[in-house]
Parts: structure tokens; C-alpha cells; sequence
């Protein structure tokens, strides 16, 4: 039987994707939510300290053969931007970035320090090397021409019932040139020229854009869910 080129083209990709069974893919593109007005910057800028902040995102598997997966833990140590701090603190703004090419894949000392059963520390280099690579390829991130992920403040508000250095952030987020808005909740606390943010929460991939990888009638795919913790430490710089 002779197989067309497409069809060994689309056996040779799913065949890829179920080498790395917790490694989702990029939906096709769709017409982004329009995002509101972004921030004014105004106030005392603090700059970003690369070395002091993380991004971390578990990303857990799912299907009825998830055991021939593993859960991810995608993280970023190179966290550039800048805080602006007026006197109102829910005028403050922010820029914040990444490197696409900076995020890592299951951080051996990360995933010891979640001290959890679902994150054991040790994962074969060649499961990490290639959930990588298709975290990287023009099939989702495209780091080759979108190497950035920019998040943007859009504004600032109150929790309900109000809690003491804690507010909800309304942000932009770019993805491969796509901006989506969503929602994060957010501690801070600043003291003797130093800032420091907080935020923990559930994000669907789909809120960005991103479709969950799903094979074999569901059997084996990736929970749209995934947690994200931003650990941000911030130095009062000189205004520009």
C-alpha cells in the first residue's frame, strides 16, 4: 500500500509528540481576546534581579496511559523588567520578560524542592532534552522567531475581602506576537529599596492560546490546567 507524503508526514509528528507524552501543542490560531489599555508607568522604577527571581510551571499529564508520561516543571531564572511605584500603590505598573530560550525542563533541584510524589527529582536527560525541543519548535513557542514572552500590568485592584499587600493584577500576556489577558493574584511587600511580588495560580493553556497535546482518543494528553508560581525580587533603580 502506498502512503501519500501527508500522511507520513502527520504519522512521523504524532509519532514524535507520543515520544514526549506530557508535551502540549499550539492550537491553530484563533483571534485573540483584545486587550485592554495597558498601565501608565509612573512612580520609582525597581528593576528586576535576574539572579534573586523565578518562574515556575507544572504541567501535569492525564489519559488512561499517563503513566507512560511524566509530569513537567518548566521554569525561567532570567526574569528582566521594571516595577513602577507611585504613591498609590494600585497606579503601579510593570513590565516583566523572558527569553523563551531561557526556559528550562524539570530542574532536577527544582523538582526535589516541591517534595512532592508527582514530582520526583530525577528524569531521564533524553525525556528532558526533547520535551524541550518541541517546547522550543515553530509547533508551539517557536523560540526561533518569537523569543520572548512579555507580560505587561493592564491594572490593579482590590481583593475581595481586601488583604494586606495582596491585589488582583489584570495582565497582558504576549506569546508568539499574541497578546492575552489574564488575571493573577498578587502579594508584594517593599522595604529598605527592595521589592518583592508574589503570585501563585492556576492558568489554563488554552488562556494563552495553546492547545493541550491529546493522542490516541484522549488516552494520552496533557491537563489544560497547569500551575504557575512568579517569585520577583525588585532594587529601586534611578528613574530613566
Amino acid at each position: 500500500m502506498r502512503v501519500s507524503a501527508p500522511c507520513l508526514l502527520r504519522a512521523l509528528a504524532i509519532a514524535a509528540c507520543l515520544a514526549l507524552p506530557g508535551c502540549p501543542v499550539r492550537s491553530p490560531p484563533a483571534g485573540p481576546a483584545p486587550v485592554a489599555t495597558l498601565a501608565a508607568h509612573r512612580g520609582v522604577p525597581y528593576a528586576v534581579a535576574a539572579g534573586e527571581s523565578l518562574l515556575s510551571i507544572r504541567v501535569y499529564k492525564a489519559g488512561t496511559l499517563a503513566a507512560a508520561g511524566h509530569n513537567h516543571l518548566i521554569a525561567s531564572h532570567e526574569l528582566e523588567g521594571t516595577f513602577y511605584l507611585p504613591a498609590e500603590p494600585l497606579q503601579a505598573s510593570f513590565e516583566v520578560r523572558f527569553a523563551v530560550d531561557s526556559l528550562t525542563v524539570d530542574e532536577s533541584a527544582l523538582r526535589a524542592a516541591l517534595h512532592s510524589a508527582d514530582f520526583p527529582p530525577e528524569v531521564p536527560d533524553s525525556a528532558r532534552d526533547g520535551t524541550r525541543r518541541n517546547m522550543l519548535s515553530a509547533a508551539l513557542l517557536d523560540g526561533a522567531n518569537h523569543p520572548q514572552i512579555l507580560l505587561r500590568a493592564v491594572a490593579l485592584k482590590e481583593q475581595a475581602p481586601p488583604l494586606p499587600g495582596g491585589v488582583l493584577a489584570h495582565v497582558a500576556v504576549s506569546v508568539r506576537d499574541s497578546e492575552h489577558e489574564i488575571t493573577l493574584p498578587v502579594r508584594w511587600q517593599r522595604a529598605h529599596g527592595t521589592l518583592t511580588v508574589d503570585a501563585d495560580t492556576t492558568l489554563r493553556q488554552s488562556e494563552l492560546g495553546l492547545k493541550p497535546f491529546s493522542a490516541l482518543l484522549g488516552a494520552l494528553q496533557v491537563q489544560d490546567e497547569m500551575q504557575v508560581s512568579l517569585h520577583l525580587v525588585a532594587r529601586e533603580s534611578a528613574a530613566p
